[in-house]
């Protein structure tokens, strides 16, 4: 129940924030607007409602304001986040930052911990399609996996046989009812006491392949840095699935590019590949219920619909440094259609919104909170202005161009172009139609404020599963 009413609170607080800042962006603008004697011209709406429309530039005054005012939010946002993070690895405070660089630092001093091995776990419910080539592309690695594990979670059909086959070990669950977190807390409550401090575990995607190289740059920074908690993958798109399929492409390519920006500082440490020193995921679980949410003993919190980005929040807030190498790539599933895609992101969605709204506003959550409130105010953004343009061409007569808003359009496309640029011809043409990518972002614009709505009104979210119908096909080389 107690949840159920802070999920209500976090849905009203994103909605009440970011409409309300839409607001009066919106009295600011009327404010500078034209002047009585200067009336815009006016049209009417398929012949039956009047519509007003200026075809000036807004004033100079707004446009500037407008600019600084978004420039300093970001600087803000930025300087906060940088310094929070600054702060949490100078922590020398054992009880609020175990996992901080200076305090791992120091209980670690002059201890050797032994070479880096690297355990795999591959959780896997019903994933025959997909697994042999995950396995394969384990195995194939400049640097192998010391051990790879299969969690096969409730399977009924040859999950189990396939990774015999492939000589791997399999470890079923039992009895589990609580998904691929419940299924790897069994696991992981048996391995993690056997583990040293410089054992890695590798939680992998079933419906995923490593690019070559992965596992040793991974292996290289655990090596060289002590204090590294984390070692997360970018994900790239498997090849097919048509338009559907480019759209998600274009999006995992803007994603990486943005995290390449950040010089690896992560965002989410994707459960499509991602490392942990063993010390972090112990240290994890002995804090649960305590600092942190969740049950005390669990690697994963069970509650969370999107147990990845849970425990990235985890780490964070318990001081852990991570990094996301540019060259620890991955090939990952896409949704082949869109009502697979739409179920995946409102989980994704629900969940973001239901992990920072059990850790409340801390300064490890404040980028999140930012973020959220930063892609409500987005959605109102770019819904005001389709259904604007829609407005205008079917209110006017003839066709009339807007120059100021023809110039922020070629702009607009420009940046929408070189973000996908390493994605190859298609990627580009695609990005450079312009207006079917903003219909595809108006398309996760609709599952953020469903999963929004869902929360306010305390509807219960729902954890699906994919079946996938073949094995991925993409190689890195297909890819440049």
């Amino acid at each position: 129940m107690r949840k159920g009413r802070l999920n209500r609170a976090v849905g009203i607080f994103i909605a009440l924030t970011a409409g309300g800042a839409a607001a009066l962006l919106w009295f600011a603008v009327a404010a500078g607007g034209p002047e009585l004697s200067e009336s815009p011209a006016q049209g009417l709406f398929l012949g039956f409602w009047s519509i007003l429309y200026n075809t000036d530039a807004p004033a100079p005054r707004v446009i500037l304001a407008a600019v600084a005012l978004a420039l300093l939010m970001a600087a803000g946002v930025a300087t906060v986040d940088r310094r929070i993070a600054n702060r949490s690895r100078r922590s020398l405070d054992p009880l609020t930052g175990p996992l901080a660089p200076r305090v791992v630092m120091s209980a670690t001093r002059g201890v050797h911990a032994g070479p880096v091995t690297v355990t795999v776990l591959i959780p896997a419910h019903n994933e025959e399609a997909s697994l042999p080539l995950t396995i394969a592309s384990l195995l194939e690695q400049s640097r192998c996996p010391d051990r790879v594990i299969v969690v096969a979670d409730n399977c009924t059909d040859a999950t189990v046989a396939l990774a015999h086959q492939a000589g791997v070990e399999v470890v079923e669950s039992v009895n589990n009812t609580q998904k691929k977190a419940g299924a790897l807390n069994q696991v992981l409550k048996r391995l993690l006491p056997g583990l040293g401090d410089n054992d890695v575990v590798m939680i992998m995607d079933a419906d995923t392949r490593l690019d070559d190289g992965f596992l040793a740059t991974a292996v290289d920074r655990f090596s060289h840095d002590r204090a590294l908690m984390a070692v997360g993958g970018l994900f790239y798109g498997e090849e097919g699935h048509g338009l559907i399929g480019q759209f998600q492409r274009n999006e995992y390519l803007r994603y990486s590019r943005e995290i390449g920006r950040r010089r690896g500082r992560v965002f989410v440490l994707t459960g499509t590949a991602s490392l942990f020193r063993s010390r972090a995921l112990r240290t994890v679980a002995e804090s649960r219920g305590a600092s942190i949410p969740g049950t005390r003993g669990d690697v994963y919190d069970t509650a969370a619909l999107t147990e990845d980005n849970e425990l990235t929040i985890a780490l964070k807030s318990l001081g852990g440094l991570m990094v996301s190498p540019a060259q620890c790539t991955v090939v990952t599933e896409l949704m082949p259609s869109w009502s697979t895609l739409w179920a995946q992101r409102l989980r994704w969605q629900r969940g973001a919104l239901e992990n920072i709204g059990a850790y409340g506003i801390t300064p490890q959550t404040l980028r999140y909170w930012a973020q959220q409130l930063g892609i409500g105010y987005g959605v109102i953004a770019l819904g005001s202005y389709l259904l604007l343009i829609f407005l205008m061409v079917f209110s006017l007569d003839t066709w009339i161009w807007f120059p100021f808003w023809l110039g922020l359009g070629a702009l607009f496309m420009v940046e929408r172009v070189a973000t996908v640029w390493k994605g190859g011809w298609r990627a580009r043409v695609l990005a450079v139609t312009l207006f079917p990518e903003l219909f595809f972002d108006m398309f996760l614009n609709v599952v953020y404020l469903k999963g929004v709505a869902d929360m306010s009104l305390g509807r219960t979210a729902s954890w699906k599963h994919v079946t996938h119908a073949r094995p991925l096909e993409t190689t890195g080389a297909e890819r440049s």
